[in-house]
């Protein structure tokens, strides 16, 4: 296998949100936007797919969605380097879009997205049972997440 990348699938949207991606993910970047050749699927000269980079793996947005809509079954999970990174991540991408819960969200284009502090699994799959219980109890009060609350619920705090 050569690469490997995903491929969401929007009605008409695909450039706006390849363009919001890019913008909003830290180290994000926008690539090539490819038109609708002559006889292609759509309007001749309309975006057909917009490439785009977040987090250093390649993305591919596409135009011709007949209404399969985005679920929670696939995630796009952004790691914030810390909550100051994470908290700027998760209010540009809950712009017309909904909270959901333990640092889940849907965009304004209906993609499910987990928006988490590094660290994450290190706290999660630590080994005091306690220290996890409690983590687990945490999360599971907030929607976006606050690492530092998380942090303090591990050591008992």
């Amino acid at each position: 296998m050569t690469a490997l990348s995903t491929c969401l699938w929007f009605a008409t949207e695909a450039e706006d949100a390849a363009r919001f991606y890019a913008a909003t993910i830290p180290g994000g970047r926008m690539g090539a936007v490819v038109r609708t050749p002559p006889g292609g699927p759509g309007p001749e000269g309309s975006v057909l797919l917009a490439l785009f980079e977040i987090g250093g793996q390649p993305f591919m947005a596409l135009n011709g969605n007949p209404g399969d809509a985005f679920t929670n079954a696939i995630s796009l999970v952004a790691t914030c380097a810390d909550q100051a990174e994470l908290d700027r991540v998760w209010d540009a991408l809950l712009v017309g879009g909904s909270p959901i819960a333990c640092g889940w969200l849907k965009d304004r284009y209906g993609v499910a997205w987990q928006v988490v502090p590094d660290g994450l699994m290190d706290l999660l799959g630590g080994t005091d049972e306690a220290g996890r219980t409690r983590f687990m109890a945490a999360m599971h009060t907030m929607v976006k997440l606050d690492l530092a609350a998380l942090k303090a619920a591990v050591a008992g705090a």
